[in-house]
């Protein structure tokens, strides 16, 4: 009901300051705007769904007018997660797993039959060469058992190959625009969907890469670079007091540090999802601790919490000291472009 009217808004506003030559509004869609039918689960049965589709054609009767792309989220992270029975390696750009056979088109990743659903369902409505672009694609490196940083180093870099080799999908060939989500982990976000909309960074919180990365799609040796100059607060951590007997505030305390924190990592599947009572209680106090920058009356938790200076990460479970709240980190403003994959930039005042 707004959609279409502040992006008619938006465009008049660019174009009367003469910018709207080159400058065109769009709105991401999710890739649930379109399906195959069940009876015909394949890319060419693609159709917008009945229920939006009068609305999303005109939205893309504007954007076709205006010369400006259609913008789809896709996330094959979210083919796996909640569906055990999904095959895995089709979430991938690497796997062996049988092909989806549509007609004469083989499909080998879900990413690709996903977008030409997306393009059928395009044609089928009248718009065969509209211009697409991924809003949002990416892989969390924790809160799943999916979510992990090997998981997310295979589909990124297979993805960032993929995208921009020229092959495109099989049933449009060319690179493929992409922006990949995201550059950084956003510990605040809302967990509604799941524990791992805190993870979809491809660096850490303190700007180190968490894994190889080549932006130009080659895999080769082109890999992504921490931050420099970096500062930490001091190395201390806050845990449970390993001499109290009385627990009797502990899960209320757990509670209380979590709910104003991010202990996402703690979830199922997650990195530190296998510790005990103890080491749960101490990472939540931990994260609760670090985050309100290290004051001191911050590690108490009725007396259940003490200051540590031995480092009381378990393999698997990084206990983070945080950055220092007086020094500044940077992930350039500006837009990073690598052929057709660019990054979602979030800026961080610290």
């Amino acid at each position: 009901m707004y959609t279409l009217p502040a992006l008619k808004n938006i465009q008049t506003s660019l174009n009367n300051a003469g910018l709207g030559s080159s400058i065109k509004t769009t709105v991401p869609f999710n890739a649930d705007a379109y399906y195959s039918p069940d009876s015909n689960l394949v890319p060419s049965a693609g159709d917008f769904r009945p229920e939006v589709r009068d609305l999303t054609i005109e939205i893309i009767n504007y954007l076709y007018t205006n010369n400006a792309p259609f913008t789809v989220n896709i996330y094959p992270f979210l083919s796996l997660y909640g569906n055990d029975h999904f095959p895995f390696d089709f979430a991938f750009f690497d796997g062996n797993n049988k092909p989806l056979v549509d007609g004469n088109l083989l499909y080998t990743n879900v990413f690709d039959a996903n977008l030409d659903t997306l393009l059928y369902a395009l044609e089928k409505a009248g718009y065969p060469d509209m211009h697409v672009i991924i809003g949002e694609v990416g892989w969390p490196t924790d809160g799943d058992k999916n979510a992990n940083i090997q998981n997310a180093k295979r589909f990124n870099n297979g993805l960032l190959k993929h995208c921009l080799s020229g092959n495109g999908t099989p049933k449009r060939k060319g690179i493929v625009d992409i922006y990949l989500f995201s550059l950084i982990d956003e510990n605040a976000k809302s967990i509604a969907p799941g524990n791992f909309e805190r993870h979809w960074g491809i660096f850490e919180f303190d700007g180190k890469p968490k894994y190889e990365l080549d932006l130009k799609g080659f895999q080769g040796d082109e890999g992504l670079v921490a931050v420099e100059g970096v500062k930490y607060m001091e190395k201390q951590w806050c845990i449970l007091d390993p001499d109290i007997s009385d627990l009797h505030y502990l899960a209320g305390s757990i509670d209380y540090a979590c709910s104003l924190s991010d202990c996402t990592a703690l979830g199922y599947g997650s990195s530190c999802n296998g510790m005990s009572l103890e080491g749960n209680a101490s990472y939540a106090f931990n994260m609760y601790y670090q985050v309100h920058n290290q004051k001191d009356w911050d590690c108490d938790f009725s007396g259940l919490a003490i200051l540590t200076d031995q480092d009381p990460s378990e393999k698997g479970c990084q206990f983070p000291v945080m950055i220092s709240h007086a020094s500044c980190l940077v992930l350039h403003k500006r837009l990073l472009a690598f052929g057709g994959v660019y990054i979602f930039l979030v800026f961080f005042l610290l």
